[in-house]
């Protein structure tokens, strides 16, 4: 595997090769510990999986019912009416769907999140207004600044991530309402909240029930990252029965499989072992916070998904911890390089048992400090590159600096191309004029093919050349006269904001184009550098099912 690893991830469009690649080119038809894919490792239970696999035949034999007919089960089991449900093949098809039927011309979106949220609208030519979250605030988003970034852009769609990914940021409840109620003349507002079921800072977090009874809110959940079977690829979105039923009357009469229906009809027999899963999984998420956390240099962010976003310390590159995991500790991680708004220092970890976490810790410890624990890690550079592989959102990004228009991003730097690989400057609050962005980073200089670690590595492995003889001194020039100063401007008129959108490729007040957000992320001078955890309350009651709409329990 050591020789072809790194081909394995260039080879894919998506941000890590397939479990089925990695088990057949382990040559023993196993797989790496998995932290990289956000699943639940505790559901379905062994006796559940058994039951499936007892049934395999028929199940991919016959032809499964209707979607209809899932959904209705779904809704029986969720307590929400079925006219303001539609299940998609994942979430994913969902989002597609969104796009096309819902989105017009322009989405917003905090960066980093999850990647279809900026790589559909962009290939479909919409605007994407990407806004920054900032990691001297550990990723949190505020809605009020987005709310200013939204009306600046004139953004028509806005999107939230609750909890985001990767960093597992949360909004409570009361917030999102008032974010809604303050967006209510936008053409739709979609709140994700693929990952709430791992949440525990509120009892009941979901926007469901809102969802339902506004004309222009949309609430996506995913049923793969709930029960840890992102194979079935199963998802749903909630709202009026208008929207549901408008994205509803696109979807194949057959887009479920038959392993999605026979998983949600067995559902209602193991409600409480699933509330123990979610349980489970938040113990496991302290501990995990607790063991990353002793590690020197680590910096982990708080999360209430089921994963943890981490910054590796200092001159660490994360393609090549990712790359060293797997080839020598049997692990792979999610290096999140290819995030826009994020960079390759930064690592999305999934929570998994204490078993396998402990493994986790040792293999961090022997790639990042050698064999000495704390011995510091070799400086690569001055920044982290974007390395993307063969991502759809870095092709997209260069060409059109997430506008859905060709060539704006060579515009947006004066005529220079932003090509992958090349480090962009720091995100600050303040607006800036994107002529005036920051030089690119040493390794940038040496083309955009040239990752930062690539960088490092060529520098390192050379040897060094032998010192030449010092040139002879040359004679100083005579001075040359001073000219005339002119006389001083007049001092500028106060700056104004602009009260209409945006134009395409310029930077909004309070954010950035999505070719400055493209990158390295780094705190702002003199922030702290440490972040608190994210407290643990609201365990579920683990002997009923869980309403997934968030809205208390359901016998």
């Amino acid at each position: 595997m050591a020789d072809n690893v790194t081909s394995l991830f260039r080879s894919t469009a998506a941000h890590s090769p397939s479990m089925a690649a990695l088990a057949r080119e382990g040559g023993d038809g196993t797989g790496p510990v998995d932290f990289c894919i956000p699943c639940n490792p505790y559901f379905p239970t062994p006796a559940m999986m058994d039951t499936m696999a007892s049934r395999l035949k028929d199940i991919i034999t016959y032809y499964p019912s209707s979607a209809d007919t899932i959904t209705a089960e779904l809704c029986n089991l969720l307590q929400l009416p079925p006219q303001a449900v539609a299940m998609g093949n994942g979430s994913t098809e969902l989002i597609t769907w969104i796009d096309h039927l819902l989105v017009r011309e322009s989405l917003a979106i905090p960066v980093p999140t999850f990647g279809r949220w900026t790589d559909q609208p962009m290939e479909t030519g919409k605007r994407v207004d990407m806004f920054p979250l900032q990691e001297s605030s550990g990723f949190a988003l505020d809605l009020a600044q987005y709310a200013e970034f939204i009306r600046t852009r004139g953004t028509r769609v806005a999107v939230i991530c609750n909890p985001n990914n990767p960093d597992g940021g949360f909004l409570h409840k009361h917030a999102l309402v008032q974010f809604m109620d303050a967006m209510a003349d936008l053409d739709l507002i979609v709140i994700d909240e693929s990952f709430l079921e791992f949440a525990d800072a509120e009892q009941e977090p979901s926007v469901v029930q809102e969802a339902m009874i506004r004309p222009n809110v949309i609430v996506l959940r995913s049923l793969g990252k709930n029960f840890g079977l992102h194979g079935i690829r199963f998802g749903y979105m909630v709202a009026n029965p208008s929207l549901a039923g408008r994205v509803r009357s696109m979807l194949p009469k057959w887009n479920l499989n038959a392993f999605a229906e026979y998983v949600v009809f067995m559902l209602k027999e193991h409600g409480a072992e699933y509330a123990q899963s979610l349980h489970q999984v938040r113990r496991d998420r302290l501990d995990m916070a607790s063991q990353l956390a002793a590690l020197p240099g680590l910096t982990v962010y708080p999360s209430q998904g089921n994963f943890l976003f981490v910054r590796l310390p200092v001159g660490a590159e994360g393609t090549v911890v990712r790359d060293r995991m797997l080839t020598e500790h049997r692990i792979l991680v999610r290096e999140c390089g290819n995030k826009i708004g994020s960079s390759s220092r930064f690592l999305r970890l999934v929570v998994r048992p204490q078993v396998d976490v402990r493994r986790l810790v040792s293999g961090l410890e022997q790639v990042l400090y050698g064999t000495r624990r704390g011995a510091a890690v070799p400086e690569l550079a001055q920044g982290t590159s974007y390395s993307s592989g063969t991502a759809a959102v870095d092709r997209l990004v260069g060409q059109t600096n997430g506008a859905g228009m060709q060539d704006l991003a060579a515009m947006a730097v004066g005529g220079g191309g932003m090509g992958g690989g090349v480090a962009m400057p720091m995100p600050v609050a303040q607006p800036m004029a994107v002529a005036a962005a920051a030089p690119m980073g040493a390794a940038a200089s040496m083309g955009p093919a040239v990752s930062m670690g690539t960088a490092a590595s060529m520098g390192a492995g050379m040897p060094m050349p032998a010192q030449m003889p010092a040139p002879a001194p040359m004679p100083a020039p005579a001075p040359a006269p001073m000219p005339t100063p002119p006389p001083a401007p007049a001092a500028p008129a106060p700056f104004a904001p602009p009260s209409g959108p945006t134009p395409v490729g310029v930077p909004a007040r309070g954010g950035l184009t999505a070719a400055q957000v493209r990158g390295m992320t780094a705190p702002a001078p003199g922030a702290p550098q440490e972040l608190s955890q994210a407290p643990a309350t609201g365990w579920p009651n683990a002997q009923s099912w869980p309403n997934a709409a968030g809205m208390g329990q359901a016998g």
